[in-house]
């Protein structure tokens, strides 16, 4: 992996773990995901009519993305309504690695080496001390989140394994642009099925919620297109492992901000994670 691949992947780690802070705090995170996505959408505009490139051949890649982005972004505001961040999101990422580099050995036909089937086994075991339920608990919320989260990390690797062909076939930022803002509009249409687009907009931009509407939207735009173009530059199984140390970053941010106490369990369970990661990309 080249420094510029594993810096690029770094970057996008932080910016991840920011907008996922502030939106878990939302007060209706489906809805706002979605409207700081469409945020995201129009500052990326400029970038993607700078040098664009767009071939025929991506559609497909970009069905399929949309398809796996939506469904990543439902999962994930699910999940947020019914189990913490600390649980939800170190699950949800320390999966998606194990499950592209088993799709890339299955499926793909590309070698797993011995050091990246052991990572993929310490990222498990980090996930599983990540879930903070002590020995004999039957702690439902917990577990909720834990089985709400596992397929949100299916998603993110589904579109991890897609976006790595797409931008073969186009630009990053009009390949970012066309697939986030796609799955944006689609995000906002079920959200405001019941009460309509007015009260969703209202909330989002409140005087006190605004700034974590914009924010979060700019992040999201901005990680993922620091992902697709690491993708241009290294293996996806690579890029989606560093990528995961935003797990360790989001249990430290959190406990600073002191939105959620550092368990023991907890810190252990990232610190592994992250471990498994490292031995993945050593591979």
């Amino acid at each position: 992996m080249s420094a510029a691949a594993l810096l690029l992947t770094l970057l996008a780690a932080v910016v991840h773990a920011g907008w996922n802070q502030l939106l878990a705090g939302s007060r209706d995170p489906q809805a706002r995901i979605g409207i700081a996505m469409l945020v995201g959408a129009v500052a990326t505009v400029p970038f993607a009519v700078v040098g664009l490139r767009w071939d025929s051949d991506v559609w497909p890649y970009v069905v399929l993305s949309v398809a796996f982005e939506l469904a990543y972004v439902l999962g994930l505001s699910a999940a947020y309504r019914h189990a913490p961040m600390s649980v939800v999101y170190p699950v949800a990422r320390g999966t998606a690695p194990v499950l592209v580099l088993l799709v890339a050995a299955v499926a793909l036909g590309e070698r797993v080496g011995a050091w990246a089937a052991l990572g993929a086994l310490v990222v498990v075991a980090g996930i599983l001390l990540v879930r903070g339920l002590p020995r004999g608990s039957t702690d439902p919320a917990a577990r909720r989140g834990v089985a709400l989260a596992l397929p949100v990390g299916a998603c993110i690797a589904g579109y991890t394994l897609v976006d790595a062909r797409g931008i073969e076939h186009a630009s990053v930022a009009a390949y970012l642009l066309v697939t986030l803002g796609l799955t944006a509009a689609a995000q906002v249409l079920l959200a405001s099925r019941q009460g309509g687009l007015r009260p969703l907009v209202a909330d989002a931009f409140a005087p006190d919620e605004w700034w974590r509407t914009t924010l979060a939207g700019l992040g999201f735009f901005l990680a993922y297109g620091l992902v697709l173009l690491a993708l241009r530059e290294a293996p996806a199984g690579l890029v989606a492992a560093v990528r995961e140390t935003s797990v360790v970053i989001a249990v430290l941010a959190l406990a600073a901000t002191g939105q959620e106490p550092l368990r023991a369990r907890t810190l252990a369970g990232a610190v592994l994670v992250t471990g498994g990661v490292a031995l993945v990309v050593l591979a």
